[in-house]
């Protein structure tokens, strides 16, 4: 039985293992890189929306507070 398991196992070839070893390394690059990027386009719209949001408390600071007028009423 030993004598036929070269046949049914082979031995593995130098080349291919070197070949998947530079496949598995690509692929980890760019997975990388893809990752990164994703992670940028979120923190680019993170920073967006919170200028817009600063920017909108800001306006809404300038406007008349219709709710303080009816409190100072309530109270009376």
């Amino acid at each position: 039985m030993r004598e036929n398991l070269p046949y049914i196992l082979p031995t593995p070839q130098p080349q291919a293992e070197e070949t998947f070893a530079v496949y598995q390394t690509t692929h980890q690059f760019y997975y990388e890189v893809q990752k990164r990027s994703e992670f940028e386009r979120y923190c680019q719209w993170y920073y967006e929306t919170a200028e817009q949001n600063r920017q909108e408390l800001e306006r809404m600071r300038g406007e008349v507070n219709i709710f303080s007028w009816f409190r100072r009423s309530s109270k009376m």
